[in-house]
């Protein structure tokens, strides 16, 4: 029973032009797009432009294209694969169709599709790989934005691996049974070990590294990625942890990571909740660190998902010391943190000429213990201070600030769910915030910035903070 797919009347194909002769025929905008896109491919082009461009002129010469700077004749076309009629004239892009068609090459009229024997797609370049998108000529605007999105799932070195994955073919042949065996090793040589280290730049690793995966096939090759979410947003993750989540068989992720940024995982993927909430933990530290040397050492690729930036108060340090000391191979990726995020919403810089250069990242428990910690003393000679975690405890930050001699009109802005479409803004100065601790119906995470770089932000999408009560009750409290 056939199929009922619909039908391509452009059918894609990929065709050999290394060394053949493409001829461009245009002077203009329409000429240097085509030519900027064969430039691509090792083909020989031939422009015919007699009243050339500057910019197509530059091109030209930094390409070593041949340029035939004479009105345009029937003869240019002689020896060409393929032709393209980009002048713009519709009268000579005509001529330019009736001749190719006449010597017996395949032409192309620039955003006339009526006069195309084929349409050029839009492409994504990682050489040797290459993919085209097309719809025959309906819809180039279209081909380009299906081409961004490709392009950003693919890593830039997708073609330095597929380059070397070459040298490995007749090995993987010879050594390994088919089936299972070589695709277990293909598919760890795409997106395991050698990927990661074509990634970072170090081909001779990447040889290194297939080579032993050759030697010891049975061998699983676990890998740990500990991945910034960022402060929420899905559109804020990096492209790189993008891919990861897609090529993950496990992710671990936080209690405040939003469930739009795990569901960027493949759907075969294993989800595990680790998070960590005041009051409800549902695994302990030492219980996911045991968690990711398990799975490293079954051969899985695990993403372990943190919200924010996972070096930034994201316990990244023990989980990194445990994988280390298990030899499990593991990388990160930085994430844009809460402070950051915050900030963006508010339109205030963390550092502002003439005002401050410095900031401080810190829990509000910082200020709990017995004495002020050192970056407290930065807080008074004018850093930006950026206070995770530190809706429960305000009053005393506030209180302690003041008593060790910061002001109590020093600026402060605050944001539940920093970069989420439902996030809150609020301002004030440093002897309002105690009354964030009255201010239950906050259950977001909550981001404070303190400092007189504050004072520079927009303030017309946020709320004031506080009561005049909590202003006198700080200042009692910060008196001697």
């Amino acid at each position: 029973m056939p199929h009922d797919f619909p039908k391509l009347n452009a059918f894609p194909v990929f065709m050999k032009v290394e060394g053949e002769v493409v001829v461009i025929v245009g002077d203009g905008e329409e000429a240097l797009a085509k030519a900027r896109l064969l430039g691509q491919s090792s083909a020989a082009l031939r422009i015919v432009a007699p009243d050339a461009s500057q910019d197509l002129l530059d091109w030209i010469s930094a390409n070593h294209a041949a340029h035939i700077s004479h009105v345009y004749a029937r003869a240019h076309l002689a020896g060409a694969t393929l032709v393209f009629a980009a002048s713009g004239d519709e009268e000579l892009d005509r001529r330019v169709v009736e001749d190719a068609r006449a010597l017996g090459i395949s032409v192309n009229a620039v955003d006339r599709p009526e006069l195309c024997d084929f349409f050029t797609p839009a492409l994504v370049n990682r050489a040797p790989v290459a993919i085209a998108i097309g719809t025959e000529g309906a819809g180039p605007v279209l081909a380009q934005m299906i081409r961004a999105r490709i392009d950003r799932m693919l890593s830039p070195s997708l073609g330095t691996l597929a380059s070397l994955a070459v040298g490995f073919r007749d090995a993987a042949e010879r050594l390994l049974p088919k089936g299972l065996p070589r695709r277990r090793f293909w598919r760890e040589f795409f997106e395991g070990a050698p990927a990661r280290a074509v990634a970072g730049g170090d081909v001779s690793r990447a040889h290194a590294a297939a080579s032993a995966m050759l030697g010891n096939p049975e061998r699983n090759f676990g890998h740990v990625a500990l991945v910034g979410a960022g402060p929420g947003a899905e559109d804020l993750l990096t492209l790189r942890a993008q891919r990861l989540l897609m090529e993950a068989d496990v992710i671990l992720h936080d209690a405040l990571v939003p469930e739009a940024v795990v569901a960027m995982g493949r759907r075969d993927a294993e989800r595990i909740a680790v998070g960590k909430r005041k009051g409800c933990h549902s695994k302990s530290q030492s219980e996911i660190n045991a968690l990711l040397v398990e799975l490293g050492r079954e051969g899985k690729r695990v993403v372990r998902l943190k919200s924010g930036d996972p070096l930034v108060f994201g316990r990244a340090g023990e989980e990194m010391a445990a994988l280390r000391e298990a030899g499990i191979s593991y990388e990160v990726v930085p994430g844009v943190t809460a402070a950051f995020a915050a900030a963006a919403d508010f339109e205030l810089p963390l550092t502002l000429r003439g005002v401050t250069s410095s900031m401080v990242f810190t829990t509000g428990h910082d200020l709990k213990g017995g004495s002020l910690p050192d970056w407290a003393k930065l807080a008074i000679s004018g850093a930006t201070v950026a206070v995770y975690m530190g809706r429960s405890v305000a009053a005393e930050v506030a209180g302690r600030l003041i008593a060790a001699g910061l002001s109590p009109d020093t600026a402060v802005a605050v944001v539940e769910n920093a970069s989420l479409q439902g996030c809150r803004r609020f301002h004030g100065t440093l002897a309002d915030l105690p009354a964030l601790e009255e201010r239950h119906d906050l259950t977001g995470p909550v981001m404070t910035i303190i400092g007189d770089a504050v004072a520079g932000a927009d303030f017309s999408r946020s709320q004031a903070l506080a009561a005049v009560p909590s202003r006198q009750r700080v200042s009692e409290e910060a008196a001697p």
